[in-house]
């Protein structure tokens, strides 16, 4: 179950099923994942903030992204440690910490160790499904 915190969006999942695309809401409501280098964001290096794409919270700035060759977009930190939760997770016979919105409680990817040791060594790696991506105005 998703980490849902106190001031959560009152939708049902039927709600959810509405408002997403059947692929953001796979990903985001059900834990799944896109294939790796399928996603349009993996590539996407210009500057600009990426939000959930259920609720919309900011979750990581273009400045904390970074090509790691996972296939999947991936950021060294968010934009704020309390945009994020983390959840210890076992599934798929995996050791992996799962990455949730802290304010809706959608899936977002998951976190790793083998980022840029410069930047915290800290690798999220985030479908590109689970977020919308606002670029800087000029």
């Amino acid at each position: 179950m998703p980490h849902i915190p106190s001031d959560k969006l009152p939708k049902t999942e039927e709600e959810w099923k509405q408002i997403l695309t059947p692929e953001q809401y796979h990903i985001l409501r059900e834990k799944g994942t896109e294939r790796a280098y399928t996603g349009e964001l993996d590539h996407e290096f210009n500057q600009g903030m990426y939000e959930c794409g259920a609720c919309g919270q900011p979750l990581f700035n273009s400045a904390g992204k970074y090509d790691s060759g996972c296939g999947w977009p991936a950021f060294f930190e968010a934009l704020d440690p309390n945009v994020v939760h983390f959840t210890d997770d076992s599934s798929f016979g995996m050791t992996r910490i799962e990455v949730t919105c802290n304010r809706c409680g959608s899936h977002l990817g998951h976190v790793f160790n083998d980022g840029p040791a410069d930047k915290g060594g800290k690798r999220f790696c985030i479908n590109s499904a689970s977020l919308n991506f606002n670029p800087k105005t000029q």
